[in-house]
């Protein structure tokens, strides 16, 4: 049986989540549970992630901005309020409009390969 301490939410604020930038125009914050993991993440405009997939199902939700999706052949120009859903192995990336965009992305299994990151 798990103690009582293991079951209980564990509380946070962005404000106090640790940045850290990952690239020019990109910064990131990480709050790691024990299967998922939540990513915030603040780019400048016009910024661009390249097209990409992984073995981690994906939950993006757009906070702040407008941002241009490439999700296999397709193109989506998604705004504040839009929740997007990749299944492992979907193959995207974004390009951010003219506005500074905020994303929350979760996912599960925990990104290691973003834990081994300087």
């Amino acid at each position: 049986m798990k103690s009582l301490t293991s079951i209980l939410p564990r509380q946070y604020n962005w404000a106090d989540v640790p940045v850290e930038n990952i690239g020019e125009g990109i910064e990131r914050q990480m709050i790691v549970g024990d299967a998922l993991m939540v990513c915030r993440l603040r780019f400048a405009p016009r910024v661009v992630t390249p097209a990409h997939d992984h073995p981690h199902e994906q939950i993006t939700f757009i906070e702040q901005g407008r941002v241009l999706f490439t999700i296999e052949n397709e193109e989506r120009v998604m705004q504040a309020g839009d929740v997007l859903h990749f299944p492992s192995g979907c193959w995207h990336g974004a390009t951010m409009l003219d506005e500074e965009v905020v994303l929350i992305d979760i996912f599960t299994p925990i990104r290691e390969d973003f834990l081994r990151q300087p």
